[in-house]
Formats: structure tokens, C-alpha cells, sequence
């Protein structure tokens, strides 16, 4: 059976020969499936094996190997399959930590731009959120959470540390991503409360709901480790 689904198949034939972002499309699809799960933890892969179910040479491939194990999701070992890293507990832990203390000062900075504009947009977004949970399109509707906390970056004039976020975060991603299942509206609860803040400017009101809203995910991690133990590192092996 292919690791990839038919949908990411030949992805060569979506690029114009010599495209440039051909390594950056090769990474972002395998990005996606390993987010998504569609590339579980502990699954095994080659160089030549991506290639040719993505219709590539093995080059972009080898650069997003590369790139992936850097973000720490996937182990490369000479001479030997590729694997998917299992989640770090303590990865999560400390990239939740580092978020938590930067999304904290950009969401007080907000108050303090009090952009109607930036309320308009994040309304906007959770409305598309309820849509997406409507119709059980947990990919969009994790997209269109990065969006919502990006925009607060943005619109406060802080889209340099959405940068630094986006670089902490991918051990976080996945399993946000596993508490969609039955996080959804819970999530839209507190990205309403966040919202709700931003519109009084109240500075105190909006860190304190986004520190919870970021920090809920030390919870969720002991119920997701029950729920699938096979996708987590043993906490000796993260010790």
C-alpha cells in the first residue's frame, strides 16, 4: 500500500519542470501527511519510495528529509528506512512553553492596537471554523486556527514572531491536530473569550485566556497518550 494518498500522487505533474519550490511542495506534502497522521508515528520510508509515489527525482526529497528532521519528524538513518518520529511529551511541553510566553505579549499588544479591522477578521474565522466542524473537516479547521493565531501577530504588528511561533510549534501540531476528534468547539470557545477581551481592551482578560486556551494542551496530551500510546516516545526514551 502507498504511504501517500492517490490525492498527493504525481505531484510533478501540478509543476511547471524546473520549478524552483519543487523541494518546498515535496516538503509541505509530507508535512501534511505526517500532521494528519496519514504517515503515522513509527511508519518506515525511503528516498526512492517518496519519489516515485510523488513523481520526483529523489533530490527534493532528500532536502525534505532534511528539513523534516530538523522539525524533529522524522529520525533519517543511514542506509536504513526513514521513520516518523514519535511525539516528545517533552518537545510539546517546551514548545508549548515558548508559544504560550510570546503569544501572551502579542495578544496584550493587540488590546493596545484596538483594530476593529483584527475583531472583524478573527469573527470571521471562527464562523469558518464552525462550518468546517459542520462538516468534519478537521484539516481546515486546524488551518484556520494557525490563521487565527496568526492574524492576532499580524494585527498587532507582530507577524515576525508568528515566524518564530511557526518554527517552535510542529511538535504541538500533531497533537492538536489528534484532540480535533473531540476538541473542536472547545477550541471555538476560546478563541470566542479571546475575541470577547480584544473587543472590551481588556489587556489582563485577553493573556489570561490565551494562556489557557495554550496551556489546555498539558491536559490533553495525558488523555491522548491513554487514547493512543503507540504515537507517543516512552517517557524514558523522552527522559
Amino acid at each position: 500500500m502507498d504511504i501517500l494518498s492517490t490525492k498527493d500522487e504525481k505531484l510533478a505533474e501540478r509543476l511547471e519542470a524546473g520549478d524552483p519550490t519543487i523541494a518546498d511542495r515535496v516538503f509541505a506534502t509530507l508535512h501534511s501527511a505526517i500532521l494528519t497522521l496519514q504517515m503515522p508515528p513509527g511508519a518506515k520510508f525511503s528516498e526512492a519510495e517518496i519519489a516515485r509515489q510523488l513523481g520526483v527525482s529523489r533530490q527534493p526529497v532528500r532536502e525534505a528529509f532534511i528539513r523534516l528532521a530538523q522539525i524533529e519528524f522524522v529520525r533519517i538513518q543511514p542506509k536504513r528506512a526513514t521513520e516518523v518520529c514519535k511525539i516528545s511529551e517533552a518537545a510539546v511541553l517546551n514548545a508549548r512553553f515558548i508559544r504560550e510566553a510570546l503569544e501572551a505579549a502579542v495578544v496584550r499588544d493587540a488590546c493596545e492596537s484596538r483594530s476593529e479591522t483584527l475583531i472583524n477578521q478573527l469573527e470571521d474565522i471562527i464562523e469558518r471554523q464552525r462550518k468546517a466542524v459542520a462538516v468534519n473537516e478537521r484539516e481546515l479547521f486546524h488551518d484556520l486556527d494557525d490563521a487565527f493565531h496568526r492574524s492576532i501577530a499580524e494585527g498587532s504588528g507582530r507577524g515576525l514572531v508568528w515566524t518564530l511561533i511557526n518554527e517552535q510549534k510542529a511538535q504541538m501540531d500533531r497533537v492538536r491536530y489528534l484532540s480535533l476528534a473531540f476538541n473542536e468547539r472547545v477550541v471555538i470557545g476560546e478563541h470566542a473569550a479571546i475575541i470577547d477581551a480584544l473587543r472590551r481592551r481588556d489587556a489582563a482578560g485577553a493573556e489570561a485566556a490565551m494562556r489557557h486556551h495554550l496551556s489546555r494542551i498539558n491536559s490533553l496530551i495525558a488523555v491522548l497518550r491513554r487514547q493512543h500510546p503507540q504515537y507517543f516516545a516512552t517517557l524514558e526514551a523522552d527522559g
